[in-house]
């Protein structure tokens, strides 16, 4: 399921962050589909359950995955992911508008994003 590079500049952690991101992007792994346990993902691709923990850790802060004590580890539905993106920018647009940025600064700031594709 996993290609790993261990000579490649990318972290193997990051190796298998990013292929499990793309996985579930594409629709191979669907919400509440079981991942492989860290040890048993260790084991298959020889390296240390430390790498893969990390690469789980990123993804379950990030929304991707969410674990179940003693059941495993599992993709999570989109609206957990969207509810998290959204939180994520209420949190940014909040700290802007206490650093002193007014309703009208941040929808220009919109505006120049959306029609000009700019960031």
């Amino acid at each position: 399921m996993f290609l790993i590079n261990l000579q490649g500049k990318e972290s193997i952690y990051e190796q298998i962050r990013s292929q499990i991101e793309k996985f579930i992007k594409n629709g191979i792994l669907k919400p509440d589909d079981k991942l492989p346990s860290v040890r048993s993902l260790a084991e298959e691709l020889g390296i240390n359950p430390n790498t893969v923990m990390k690469a789980y850790q990123e993804l379950e802060k990030n929304g991707y995955i969410y674990t179940l004590n003693k059941k495993g580890v599992f993709v999570s539905g989109t609206d957990k992911k969207n509810d998290r993106d959204r939180k994520d920018a209420l949190m940014m647009i909040n700290t802007l508008k206490e650093e002193g940025f007014s309703r009208k600064d941040l929808e220009e700031i919109l505006k120049e994003v959306y029609e000009e594709g700019s960031c």
